[in-house]
């Protein structure tokens, strides 16, 4: 059986590797640290916003109206 596609634990480090290169960026000693703990602040904060239970009958906006 294969693993899962996803998973519940975020892996700042691992996501750092992959994307720096493609992104062509170089992530040094004395940046990873910071970079780190923002990815991992993003995070959390994405999965409060997934998290968020909408009902079947919600719907996006045709146009936004502030």
């Amino acid at each position: 059986m294969s693993p899962p596609v996803t998973t519940d634990h975020f892996d700042a480090d691992a996501l750092i590797d992959a994307m720096a290169p493609l992104l062509g960026l170089a992530v040094g000693d004395e940046a990873r640290p910071a970079v780190r703990l923002h990815l991992e602040m993003v995070a959390r904060i994405a999965q409060q916003v997934l998290s968020f239970e909408l009902g079947d009958d919600a719907e996006p906006a045709p146009i936004y109206v502030p």
